[in-house]
């Protein structure tokens, strides 16, 4: 049977949407997902992320988010805003509540066209993010001493001054997402900050590599760097693929954490159809 499919990106992190609530007959499976997130044999994406139909009242929506690999993400700051777009002009509304693995994620769009989502309060304890082992989340026994938190999912953060050496993601960004202190591995964020309030960043996503922006990224690296005294809590952050502007706000309460607003594009490019008798192997 052919099933739908939409491609979308914000900041060019791009995503293949399956909105499944009216399509029940699709079945999925990670080589599947392998398939359809391939470059030169599929439709190519950093990531899918598959629509379904909201468990409970509070909720417009539930969103899942697959890596390439076939694994899934417990959040994805960037497809996020683009499912909130997405579904806010299906419903004719500038406000959209998603269900993720997450948590509830409330989305709004703007004026301007960019879209703001609550990404919730980061988590901080080892046993959050999580760690094998109990550590100081704000300098992990690793090199560069990164930060760690949690935003739905694991992150360690590596912060850098303006000037001297950075080490290359692409070749330190494997080996930290695989390192042993990270039992369901880590997305790893690499930030230079240019001042207290703009920071440029890199992401390896774990389970996706190198990716032009990655929104959860972002996040964490505010967070962290605010955390190790680098940088404000409102923080725009340059990536590959555009600008993303954090805000860390106060929390309402003592001994809480405030929310992590995050404010970006969202870009709809094209519609299709696949099939979903195509072959799952790359052979």
């Amino acid at each position: 049977m052919p099933i739908e499919f939409h491609k979308m990106h914000g900041a060019g992190n791009d995503f293949v949407v399956l909105d499944l609530r009216n399509q029940p007959h699709a079945s999925l499976t990670p080589g599947l997902i392998t398939k359809l997130c391939d470059r030169h044999r599929g439709i190519g994406c950093d990531q899918l992320v598959v629509l379904n139909a909201a468990r409970g009242s509070e909720a417009d929506l539930a969103v899942a988010f697959f890596n390439p690999d076939g694994s899934e993400a417990g959040a994805c700051g960037n497809a996020s805003r683009c499912v909130a777009l997405f579904e806010s002009k299906r419903m004719g509304t500038d406000r959209v509540a998603l269900q993720t693995m997450a948590g509830l994620l409330p989305a709004s769009i703007n004026e301007d066209g960019r879209v703001t989502v609550d990404m919730g309060a980061p988590r901080l304890d080892w046993t959050d993010v999580p760690l094998a082992h109990p550590c100081d989340t704000l300098a992990l026994d690793l090199p560069h001493r990164p930060a760690a938190c949690s935003m739905g999912n694991p992150h360690a953060t590596l912060v850098f001054g303006p000037e001297g050496d950075m080490p290359d993601p692409a070749a330190l960004g494997p080996v930290l997402e695989h390192h042993a202190l990270f039992p369901e591995r880590a997305n790893i964020g690499f930030a230079r900050m240019i001042a207290p309030d703009c920071m440029r960043l890199r992401v390896w996503e774990r389970g996706a590599g190198l990716t032009l922006a990655c929104g959860s990224g972002a996040c964490a690296a505010v967070v962290n760097a605010a955390r190790q005294g680098h940088a404000a809590r409102a923080c725009t952050v340059e990536v590959d693929g555009g600008v993303l502007d954090i805000d860390w706000r106060m929390p309402d309460r003592p001994g809480e954490e405030g929310h992590v607003f995050m404010t970006g594009p969202a870009t709809f490019v094209f519609s299709g159809v696949f099939s979903d008798s195509l072959p799952e192997d790359h052979s």
